[in-house]
C-alpha cells in the first residue's frame, strides 16, 4: 500500500500528509475493563464495568462496534445477551449492545477492542472519572507509558475563592 502510494506521488508536486489515526493504529489498542456488576432486567441484561464512555467514546458517540472478549483461561460456553455498560449516571454509557457474553462474575476482566485510536485524546472526566492508565505490551513485558490519574489529578488546577473559604477561628 506505501509502495504505491510513493509510486504514484513520486512525480507530482505535493506534500503528502497523513494521520496515523484508526487504519494504523486503531487495533493496536486494547480497553481493559473490570466486570463490577451484573445486573438481570425483565427485558434485557447489563454488565456494568469501572470504564465507559468517559474511557473509549466511539461507541455512545458514533454508535462504533468494537469486540469485547472476556479474559479468561477457558470462557464458559453458557451465558446471555447483554449490553455492555460504564459506571457514569448517563443513558448513553454503553460500550456493547445485545452482545453473548460467557457467564460473567464482578471482578473479571473485559476486552474492549480496536480501542487504539483516539481513545485517548477523546476520553475526557466526565462524572469525576479519571482517565485511565495507559500500558504498552512488547512480547511479554509491559510498560505503564502514562499512569491512571488520581482524583487529585482532577482537582489540580481548581481554586477556592478567598471568600468561600471558611474563616480561621
Amino acid at each position: 500500500y506505501a509502495q504505491e502510494i510513493i509510486n504514484f506521488a513520486r512525480d507530482i508536486d505535493c506534500k503528502l500528509i497523513l494521520e496515523p489515526g484508526r487504519v494504523l493504529v486503531g487495533n493496536a489498542g486494547v480497553l481493559l475493563l473490570k466486570v463490577i456488576h451484573l445486573k438481570q432486567g425483565s427485558a434485557k441484561n447489563f454488565v456494568i464495568a469501572d470504564g465507559g464512555m468517559n474511557d473509549l467514546i466511539r461507541p455512545a458517540l458514533y454508535g462504533a462496534h468494537h469486540e469485547v472478549w472476556t479474559v479468561k483461561e477457558k470462557p464458559l460456553k453458557k451465558g446471555y445477551v447483554a449490553d455492555l455498560v460504564g459506571p457514569i449516571c448517563e443513558s448513553t454509557d454503553f460500550l456493547a449492545r445485545n452482545r453473548p457474553f460467557p457467564e460473567l462474575n464482578p471482578g473479571e476482566y473485559l476486552a474492549v477492542m480496536s480501542a487504539g485510536a483516539y481513545g485517548f485524546v477523546m476520553a475526557n472526566n466526565y462524572n469525576s472519572q479519571p482517565l485511565p492508565a495507559e500500558v504498552l505490551v512488547s512480547g511479554s513485558s509491559f510498560h505503564v507509558i502514562r499512569e491512571r490519574e488520581s482524583f487529585r489529578h482532577l482537582i489540580r488546577g481548581e481554586k477556592i475563592p478567598r471568600f468561600l473559604q471558611k474563616a480561621p477561628r
